[in-house]
């Protein structure tokens, strides 16, 4: 199991996790940022569980966030 942590506060719309991974990233047409599809909010930091087969594309996503606003976490 993975988890993803999403700053999404903090996002200045670059479109770079979307381009990364289209399956867990989405951008929003009310202000520009981006969402994790199925996140949860808690105090403005989005998380979600993906499956294993998933980490290579959100490492991806993490790496190409330029300010780094993208954690990915893969449980033991």
């Amino acid at each position: 199991m993975v988890r993803i942590f999403h700053h999404r506060a903090k996002c200045i719309g670059c479109n770079a996790c979307v381009e990364a991974d289209k399956s867990r990233w989405r951008m929003s047409r009310k202000d520009g940022k981006s969402n994790l599809v199925g996140g949860v909010d808690n105090k403005g930091i989005y998380r979600a569980e993906a499956e294993d087969e998933e980490y290579s594309h959100l490492i991806k996503a993490a790496k190409n966030c330029p300010v780094k606003i993208i954690t990915i976490e893969k449980q033991k």
